[in-house]
């Protein structure tokens, strides 16, 4: 737990809880949720904890879908909603600090933040995507990569070893589709909720911060 400031958004369409460090933000982090999920899963609170406590400003946030309703899975043709949620916390982003901005999330909400940046380059400075659904469980096939040829800036990929959306050789080469710059950082043993507690999924996903994005030296050392 940490005792940095939480205050809870609900600003031009975006709902959830921005985490502000102490003194000044070095970089901030949009940060949104998977489809059975939403902004408060322990994965997501863990992240932006811990980042705030390292100089980044956090916003962590409800997709369309989940505002719309409690439960349920996001349906395909309302996608391009869930993405304007991504532009629209961007947009919260800017008007509270001039800091670089990162946009990512875990599985449907990071694919998603990964289009937003695939259809504009100069959204972001980089994104920061956790457990990427590569595909659906047994469905190679059906690869969710498209987009990715279009994504230019520097994007961090954070995926367990046991993750059933993708496995590491398969990520390995939907990430070679990039051009941009780009980290991949495996949590042996991990699925695809990346068991915070633990395999330090968050401490994991900010040393690879860090490191790929060359974050300020308030940013801890890689673990």
């Amino acid at each position: 737990m940490t005792d940095l400031p939480t205050q809870e958004i609900a600003d031009g369409g975006v709902r959830g809880y921005l985490h502000t460090p102490r003194g000044e933000s070095l970089v901030s982090l949009a940060l949104t949720h998977g489809a059975g999920g939403n902004c408060s899963a322990k994965l997501l609170v863990d992240v932006a904890e811990l980042f705030a406590q390292h100089g980044v400003t956090v916003l962590r946030f409800d997709l369309a879908f989940r505002q719309a309703r409690s439960s349920g899975p996001p349906h395909p043709s309302r996608a391009a909603a869930d993405r304007d949620s991504v532009r629209a916390a961007v947009d919260v982003l800017r008007a509270r600090t001039a800091a670089p901005i990162l946009i990512g999330g875990h599985s449907y909400g990071g694919r998603q933040a990964s289009m937003v940046a695939a259809e504009d380059g100069a959204i972001a400075a980089g994104l920061v995507l956790m457990s990427y659904p590569l595909h659906p469980p047994g469905k190679p096939e059906k690869a969710r990569t498209a987009h990715l040829p279009d994504i230019t800036m520097t994007s961090l990929f954070v995926s367990g070893t046991k993750d059933p959306f993708g496995t590491p050789a398969e990520l390995e080469d939907a990430i070679a589709m990039v051009p941009g710059t780009t980290g991949f950082e495996q949590i042996t043993g991990a699925g695809h909720d990346l068991s915070p507690a633990r395999h330090r999924a968050a401490e994991r996903t900010l040393a690879a911060a860090s490191e790929l994005f060359s974050l300020p030296t308030r940013i801890g050392p890689r673990i």
